[in-house]
């Protein structure tokens, strides 16, 4: 083992992170000491873990694994020492040199854009660079380390600047010791006393109260006779949150500890506290947040439940507690009884966790309906800051198909303000409805101005606004809700007339109107069959010429572009064009082609009425110059 002194330099964004961190103007510079204790709680709990599948690992056994803070006024440091897993000389140049993924560039861009001191601070947090938080209050740090297995140390130092030292140390025990060299109180720059007893208990029972190992620290205590002794204190009570009764959390704890788990600095919008009992025993605490967090629809997105077994950390981000859709709930999952010597891959099959996974799920569906029926504001928030995630269930999770319906919650044309909940919308239907209708589309104006809403309008049927990505999926997987199908009045064929009062039309009408148009219909289904697969007269158009609408089971064209966009090959999906039998445009049309089917001005009219009703519903013409083309030669022969 080499005694040399090696100097090397951050990472380039290191450095401009350390500049940051060091120079911002923080709130409350406090949250350096949590940020200590929570990385010598991690190395805890790592130790803790390895030794199981390797004794060897700790040379004391783990009945003392613990946090000390030592404090020495004389030569003003802090130091947070643990006897966990400890890091060899890699380690320390890979976690501390540099930032490696930890989304930096990111990180900085945030730093840069934010204006106050309480958004900055959550970032840090957020990023998971804690470690660099200890430089706002010392002049210079060092580490010593040995990690658990090996036989030598190393010591790393640095004053923040841009450079660190590194070199080999020995005679150190398993664990690391961070030494903080203080910077002097400055009240004005909210640098605390950390020197002080009473600050660093004040601090370690705000932040670190929860954390399962004893943060232990010497004080000095003057006896009846006058002598000085130095007793050891635990300043943290060790019991978690969750394995304590209801009653005797109050909402600042769960609060707090929301905050440790999540990095968010708003409080959660439900707290979610169950404890299993029976064959299979298990605690649990979650947290629906009350804000998306910026990383919930990216395919980097993590679970939010951490598992622990008897109080051991097993796992961050344990995706078989949690589905998918609710990869937004955070929290903690201690089970009792689960065996320790399981793999990962071997867990998200065990039955244990898939009975956990299923009663928390119905827990966390359970809470959210609760708020729709006893707080319509809180519960208008969680849906629209989580609802797209929601809707995902409606395609994975079969079981709670009927319970995700119910808290669907989607604009309609009932108001133009609020959203409705199917309950809600069946509860409104029109005597002798039985359908669900829905029209999905980019954005509302978009939905509201398309020729296929007219006729509901006119007669005063509700028709849902889905504008969301995912609704163009779970409602064709969606057959029905409360025994009412769903339908899309751009799908299919649609007759209202069944249902209007006074306004019924009759089979002889409609008989009449099929043989006023017997000709026309087939002429134009030939003549626009690169684009169409029938046209045929419609009920659902009461100003428009024209609308072009799917069969029942074809893929609509929104979904069509989200598939090719995703790679996959897709089929081309003729669809059918509508013709309102009433509108002037189609009455000459039919005028015209009863009187010579052969003029050349037909074929091009009905490429007009065909490219009109595409871009009335958003489409995209297939020959935008041609259609342009037509169009002026038609204005400029009118005029």
């Amino acid at each position: 083992m080499g005694s040399s002194v090696d100097t090397l330099e951050f990472q380039a964004e290191t450095r401009q992170l350390l500049r940051l961190v060091i120079h911002s103007i923080y709130s409350n510079k406090d949250i350096f000491l949590r940020e200590l204790i929570s990385n010598a709680s991690d190395a805890l709990d790592k130790l803790r873990l390895a030794s199981l599948t390797d004794a060897s690992l700790t040379e004391n056994g783990t009945a003392d694994l613990h946090i000390s803070l030592e404090v020495d006024k004389d030569a003003r440091t802090l130091t947070v020492r643990d006897n966990g897993i400890g890091m060899t000389r890699d380690d320390l140049v890979e976690l501390i040199g540099t930032i490696a993924k930890s989304g930096t560039a990111s990180l900085l861009e945030k730093i840069k854009e934010s204006k106050d001191a309480a958004t900055t601070e959550s970032l840090i947090g957020q990023f998971g660079v804690g470690f660099y938080s200890a430089f706002m209050v010392a002049d210079k740090v060092t580490v010593r380390t040995r990690r658990a297995g090996t036989d030598f140390g190393t010591q790393w130092e640095s004053d923040g600047e841009g450079s660190y030292t590194i070199q080999a140390a020995e005679d150190l025990p398993v664990g690391t010791s961070v030494t903080l060299h203080l910077k002097p109180a400055d009240s004005e720059d909210g640098l605390a006393d950390y020197l002080s007893e009473p600050k660093i208990r004040q601090i370690v029972k705000r932040y670190s109260d929860f954390i399962r190992w004893p943060i232990r620290m010497a004080t000095d205590r003057i006896d009846a006779d006058g002598d000085t002794t130095s007793d050891l204190d635990r300043l943290n009570s060790m019991k978690a949150l969750w394995a304590r009764s209801r009653s005797e959390v109050t909402e600042d704890e769960y609060n707090e500890f929301y905050q440790q788990i999540s990095h968010d600095w708003l409080p959660p919008a439900e707290t979610i506290h169950m404890r299993a009992e029976g064959t299979f025993e298990y605690e649990a605490l979650l947290f629906i947040p009350s804000q998306a967090p910026f990383d919930l629809y990216s395919r980097e997105s993590k679970s939010g439940v951490q598992l622990y077994v008897k109080r051991v950390f097993i796992m961050d981000d344990c995706e078989a507690l949690m589905p998918n859709y609710l990869r937004f709930v955070k929290g903690v999952v201690d089970a009792h009884d689960l065996s320790l010597n399981v793999s990962r891959e071997l867990l998200q099959h065990d039955r244990q966790i898939q009975g956990v996974r299923r009663r928390l799920v119905k827990k966390v569906l359970g809470a959210i309906k609760d708020m729709q029926a006893k707080d319509a504001e809180r519960y208008s928030k969680v849906w629209g800051q989580f609802g797209r995630a929601l809707k995902e269930g409606l395609l994975e999770d079969t079981d709670n198909t009927e319970v995700l319906l119910e808290l669907v919650s989607a604009a309609s044309t009932h108001d133009p303000e609020k959203t409705t909940t199917l309950r809600e919308y069946v509860e409104r239907m029109k005597d002798g409805q039985d359908t669900i209708y829905y029209l999905t589309g980019e954005t509302r104006a978009m939905v509201e101005n398309s020729p296929h809403m007219e006729a509901f309008t006119a007669k005063g049927y509700e028709v849902l606004i889905l504008t969301d990505p995912i609704d163009e999926v779970w409602v064709d997987q969606v057959p029905a809700f409360d025994g009412h199908r769903l339908q899309s009045i751009a799908k299919g064929q649609v007759d209202l007339d069944q249902s209007a009062d006074g306004e019924k039309e009759t089979d002889a009408d409609k008989a009449r109107r099929e043989q006023d148009f017997a000709a026309l219909l087939p002429w134009l289904t030939t003549t626009l069959s690169d684009h169409v697969k029938q046209v045929r007269l419609s009920s659902r158009l009461t100003t428009s010429a024209a609308c072009i609408v799917g069969d029942a089971h074809d893929v609509t064209p929104t979904l069509e572009k989200m598939y090719r966009a995703m790679g996959q090959q897709m089929p081309t999906v003729k669809r059918i064009l509508e013709l309102n039998p009433t509108h002037p445009l189609i009455t000459a049309l039919r005028t015209a082609h009863h009187a010579d089917a052969a003029a050349p001005a037909l074929t091009e009219t009905a490429e007009l009425i065909y490219g009109s009703a595409l871009l009335a519903e958003g489409g995209d013409l297939p020959d935008p110059a041609r259609f342009t083309r037509l169009l002026t030669d038609h204005l400029t022969r009118n005029l």
